[in-house]
């Protein structure tokens, strides 16, 4: 399904069934660092004119974000939309996905909170996994893929991990990046 133009507004966070949308901006592999903008729009990311590459291994798992979800200053975060790691095979990029958060990834990147939320789609090969205590058992080393990942593809240190979260801090975070979406917005 392609999603409207406006990423950000045009689909609610939450999905039936106690799931969450989730926005695919970088399909698992992939090195093209695409984005929704504040605007809502899905652009590629541009660093000094140029379209960006991660200049590591493609990604781990399709990158993406929750719709109408901000990790807002007010949290600490980046003032960038709430990140979702969707663990399982590639998606398109655009595609709009239910998941099941199962935890989150603590992170800090240039002194911001930079946390994602780790997810499954319900018919992915991982959706049996319903916390990241049942990933580690059935699926031994994706927590530790992620984290080897993510402290890695931007350079040695360039990005600190603090560890994981269990589903409920993930659902806390979830919370207050809806909070902090409607503030910005209702600021606008």
């Amino acid at each position: 399904m392609r999603a409207p133009k406006d990423f950000l507004r045009g689909y609610a966070a939450r999905a039936a069934g106690g799931l969450v949308n989730a926005v695919v901006e970088i399909p698992t592999g992939a090195c093209e660092k695409w984005e929704v903008k504040s605007d809502g729009v899905m652009r590629w990311d541009m660093k000094d004119g140029k379209p960006r590459l991660v200049q590591y291994l493609g990604y781990p798992c399709n990158y993406g974000i929750v719709p109408q979800a901000l990790l807002g200053k007010d949290l600490g975060g980046d003032g960038d939309p709430l990140d979702m790691l969707v663990l399982g095979p590639g998606l398109p990029r655009g595609t709009v996905v239910a998941v099941r958060v199962i935890g989150v990834i603590r992170l800090v990147d240039n002194g911001d909170k930079d946390d994602k939320l780790i997810a499954v789609p319900v018919d992915s090969p991982l959706a049996n996994a319903t916390t990241l205590a049942q990933l580690d058992e059935l699926f031994p080393g994706v927590t530790s893929i992620l984290r080897t990942w993510f402290e890695n593809y931007k350079g040695r240190d360039a990005l600190q991990c603090s560890g994981f979260g269990d589903k409920e801090e993930a659902e806390a975070l979830l919370e207050s990046a809806l909070v902090s979406f409607t503030k910005t917005e209702a600021n606008k």
